[in-house]
């Protein structure tokens, strides 16, 4: 079976991370930008980079475009470039692309163009910051989708020594506990209603925006 390939299209902090970590993940990746500056940089970590005009139609198609499995374009900041770009990778036949938006209006916009998944990773990773500075019950604040969040808190007092079906967290909040995290590190992937909490435990659980915002506001009150 061949390998996946990946092109990355813009060689910013954003576009450099993914392609990096990309290639440390074993995968083919082509670095693409029009700043030579930007090419040297990443190049000895990546697969292949290429310093080419990525708005142009003919230079994409010469870097062979539709033979590449994911496309990631993370122009965010140009957001006419971004728009052109995803729209001609999925008219040359990219089979997934990602694209990295600025606003809500950009992001409509992108997936009009064919955009199969959205990423404003400056607002995620904002998000999460202030989740872990405003409540040191929860862990981590994930978002999905735009209606699933997945959220990591500790266990409370209230919840310590009952089991998954007493608490009812699917009935109470409209959350499901999808793992819970011991201690020690030992994850519980698959729990099963007769589980029991105990103090020191982490749960994660899944639900939409409205669902984990009270459960959060419940927990901290």
């Amino acid at each position: 079976m061949s390998k996946k390939q990946f092109i990355v299209i813009g060689m910013g902090r954003f576009g450099q991370a993914v392609a990096k970590c990309l290639t440390n993940l074993g995968k083919e990746v082509l670095a693409v930008d029009s700043s030579a500056e930007l090419i040297n940089d990443v190049a000895p970590y990546v697969t292949h980079a290429v310093q080419a005009d990525v708005i142009d139609e003919k230079a994409l198609m010469a870097l062979g475009i539709k033979n590449f499995d994911v496309a990631v374009v993370t122009m965010g900041e140009n957001i006419q470039a971004s728009i052109l770009i995803t729209m001609m990778c999925k008219e040359m036949g990219v089979k997934f692309v990602l694209a990295k938006a600025q606003t809500e209006l950009h992001a409509k916009v992108l997936r009009k163009t064919g955009a199969d998944k959205v990423v404003f990773p400056e607002r995620d990773m904002g998000m999460r910051v202030a989740h872990k500075l405003a409540d040191s019950i929860v862990l981590d604040y994930v978002e999905i989708t735009d209606d699933l969040r997945i959220m990591e808190l500790s266990v409370i007092d209230a919840w310590e020594g009952q089991d998954l079906n007493a608490l009812n967290f699917r009935q109470k909040y409209n959350v499901n506990v999808i793992a819970i995290k011991k201690p020690s590190g030992q994850l519980n992937a698959s729990p099963h209603g007769a589980d029991i909490l105990e103090k020191g435990d982490m749960i994660i659980v899944s639900g939409n925006k409205e669902s984990i915002s009270r459960l959060e506001v419940l927990i901290n009150h």
